[in-house]
């Protein structure tokens, strides 16, 4: 039996995890972490019974007590998601919050050598380097929840050499804005951008995908977890995402990973690996599907993509300034202070005045983080 901890339990991605999870005797749920939603944590940690539940909002955590059985204990603030990743029982970590809080548990996680099943886009895109490091040192194993990533990782199954992969194919469906052009995306609002056209998907990363930024989060990620540079990476705008992602080899072979539009797939996969196990879920119809098309992103109406690329390139902590920046750009956005085409121009803007780092230490990508934050907060950059 697999010991799971679900950091980020009332997510989009937990409460997938704990369905597809529920269906199967083979996993038991050892913790569960949300930031401030109690209510939800409360109802699953009475389903599922962990040992131990975490609220990072400290606040909350008496009236979580409460609500909860003496057996089960209660512990709050940040530092508790570093206590739930490194609890000795555990088998794997699920990362699942969302924004930067994920990479200090997750280099937690590794550095006490737990096998890590990452959804948390922030940890491999701000500190990449750190993480891959450390998992070799560790000897951890990095399984992705993504779609695209997990397609990747199914396809390079079996695959020793290196040397034998040419270039990696991202599929992105283009978000609700695919054939839009610039004077269009000046008029849209935050309920146009939540429509995603495919997945059902958290706020935040509803945004990302509308910006196209989503697709370059994923390509700075791809970078670290398979060992490629910039220029071996290439994303296809594939509207109907039954392909999840696909490896050109050297002979020209290539390989893709196809599925219906359904996170629990991959989830499953990621916490079931290198079994696979038998599941319930959507299976695809090729021929009512009829056909699968491809284009090539549109980098002038959507630069968060190209922005990605150049951060990629630059290196050092100017990822975790691109990062930190569209984070609190698609807060300002979500909040309707500004407006859908500002969301690349402040990342662009905190990208030019910042003074990059190579080789960074955790406290130099947090430090880098913060002050990006703390910078546009102050309508330095606005």
């Amino acid at each position: 039996m697999k010991r799971i901890v679900i950091l980020g339990s009332t997510g989009s991605i937990g409460t997938q995890a704990l369905d597809i999870l529920s269906k199967y005797p083979e996993f038991s749920i050892l913790a569960l972490s949300a930031n401030d939603n109690i209510d939800l944590l409360a109802k699953q940690a009475l389903r599922f019974r962990p040992e131990i539940v975490a609220v990072t909002n400290s606040s909350k955590a008496a009236s979580l007590k409460e609500k909860l059985p003496d057996d089960i204990k209660v512990t709050s603030g940040k530092e508790a998601l570093v206590e739930l990743a490194t609890l000795r029982k555990a088998d794997i970590i699920l990362i699942s919050v969302v924004g930067i809080s994920g990479l200090e548990a997750t280099l937690a996680a590794i550095q006490s050598g737990k096998d890590i099943a990452l959804a948390n886009k922030e940890t491999l895109v701000a500190g990449g380097q750190l993480v891959m490091e450390a998992a070799k040192r560790s000897g951890s194993k990095i399984l992705p929840v993504d779609s695209e990533h997990s397609a990747i990782f199914q396809c390079l199954q079996g695959t020793a050499d290196q040397k034998a992969v040419d270039k990696i194919l991202l599929t992105a469906s283009g978000g609700p804005f695919r054939g839009f052009d610039y004077e269009s995306l000046k008029k849209v609002t935050v309920e146009d951008a939540l429509k995603h056209p495919r997945w059902s998907m958290g706020r935040k990363i509803s945004i990302d995908s509308a910006t196209l930024m989503n697709k370059g989060l994923e390509v700075i990620e791809a970078r670290w977890l398979f060992d490629v540079r910039p220029e071996q990476m290439e994303v296809l705008v594939h509207p109907q995402s039954i392909v999840h992602s696909m490896v050109q080899f050297v002979d020209g072979s290539v390989l893709a990973q196809l599925g219906a539009t359904d996170m629990r797939l991959p989830i499953l996969y990621a916490l079931s690996w290198p079994n696979r196990l038998q599941a319930d879920l959507p299976l695809i119809d090729f021929v009512k599907l009829g056909s699968l098309t491809f284009e090539k992103p549109d980098f002038e109406t959507f630069p968060c993509l190209p922005l990605a690329y150049e951060a990629l390139k630059i290196g050092g902590t100017m990822p975790a300034v691109l990062n930190a920046a569209n984070e609190t750009a698609v807060e300002m956005f979500l909040q309707s202070a500004i407006d859908f085409i500002e969301i690349p121009k402040l990342i662009e803007k905190s990208m030019i005045v910042h003074k990059t780092k190579l080789n960074p230490t955790l406290e130099d990508i947090l430090q880098a983080d913060q002050e990006t934050r703390e910078r546009i907060k102050r309508d330095e950059l606005i």
